[in-house]
């Protein structure tokens, strides 16, 4: 996987996991003017599984894909320890649950940023050594 197509896989991912959060901690504020508007759908529990669920399919990606360049596969354990977090948002109640979310999201945006970061460094000591990366974008 090419360093442009990595970053924008993980950029992807914490906006969506980003996205995702501010539209859980706000959705009870903004719930009555949505049924009001005839947009309750927005509320639901499967469009936030939905969203989470993209977030989660984009962080496999590119998770995995920057683990095959930089061999850091235990950058894994925050995206889908975060996901599970995450999905267990309802768990404390109402009043836990933007700490859940929070937490969750945050785990999530941590795997992305350090892989950003891995991805770039590997890149950087590939172009200083002259080495080709260990993948490339034909093999996956």
């Amino acid at each position: 996987m090419t360093l442009s197509k990595q970053k924008k896989l993980d950029r992807a991912g914490m906006w969506i996991t980003t996205l995702c959060a501010i539209h859980c901690l706000l959705l009870p504020l903004i719930l009555p003017l949505l049924a009001l508007t005839g947009m309750a759908f927005i509320g639901e529990d499967l469009l936030e599984n939905t969203i989470l669920g993209l977030s989660v399919v984009v962080g496999l990606w590119s998770l995995v894909g920057g683990a095959r360049q930089h061999g850091e596969w235990r950058l894994l354990i925050p995206l889908l320890a975060g996901a599970v977090i995450y999905s267990q948002r309802d768990v404390f109640g109402h009043i836990g649950e933007p700490f859940i979310i929070l937490f969750g999201a945050g785990l999530i945006i941590y795997a992305h940023w350090s892989n950003l970061q891995r991805s770039r460094k590997q890149s950087r000591i590939a172009a200083a050594t002259g080495a080709m990366p260990e993948v490339s974008s034909s093999s996956l």
